[in-house]
């Protein structure tokens, strides 16, 4: 009997990796925590993975759990303002898991954001920013990294703000087609923005805390 491997284990998955069982196995960050097995539930894109492992709580005593993670690799957005107009660049677009859950059309306002492909975190947000904003972004202001659902997905995202003028704009934006992309560019007065972030016309998690932050210790602060 010929033995069938599994994608992203042992034979290479629909892109090419192998081995994604290994994830969390070389950890020693925390003596509490000694990971027994990772099982690779599906690799189609992101991965999804169950972990069996061995946590001693606070009492002493050792408990065995499992926990289900989403591995969509790490991100990075970007917060683009105009002081002297005092108004912001955001992305308008389709989200379907909010759609799914809640959203009443799924279209989600939002600051240019993306996954960082293996680029580091600052090249990523620039290439982000030029395809969906359709603006070459100047000097940046790296902002705290954070995890943005640490229950179940690995993801880091890096936040960062920074100006723009109307000349930066070399493009209508609007993202990439060829990967589906239908991003409507939305430039906004500031405040009007943090109204919307406020009454919930504004839903998503990182463009509140961009704004948030706009507001309290950024370029919008009293």
């Amino acid at each position: 009997m010929t033995a069938v491997g599994i994608p992203g284990v042992d034979v290479p998955d629909a892109r090419g990796r192998t081995g994604l069982d290994r994830a969390g196995r070389d950890l020693t960050g925390n003596r509490d925590v000694v990971v027994r097995e990772v099982e690779v539930l599906s690799s189609a894109w992101y991965v999804n993975r169950r972990t069996t492992f061995q946590r001693r709580r606070r009492g002493g005593t050792w408990h065995t759990e499992q926990r289900e993670t989403h591995d969509r690799g790490n991100g990075a957005t970007v917060l683009l303002y105009d002081r002297a107009r005092r108004t912001v660049l955001l992305t308008r677009q389709f989200r379907f898991p909010a759609y799914v859950n809640g959203s009443p059309d799924g279209m989600l306002v939002e600051t240019a954001a993306g996954l960082l492909d293996e680029q580091d975190a600052e090249a990523a947000v620039r290439r982000e920013a030029e395809e969906e904003l359709g603006v070459a972004v100047g000097a940046l202001t790296r902002l705290p990294d954070l995890f943005m659902s640490p229950g179940s997905v690995t993801e880091r995202l890096a936040f960062f703000a920074g100006p723009y003028t109307p000349a930066d704009r070399v493009s209508a934006g609007g993202g990439l087609a060829e990967e589906g992309e239908d991003i409507e560019v939305l430039e906004l007065p500031f405040d009007e923005a943090l109204t919307m972030a406020g009454d919930g016309r504004i839903a998503d998690a990182k463009t509140v805390l961009l704004l948030q932050w706009a507001a309290l210790r950024g370029p919008f602060r009293a």
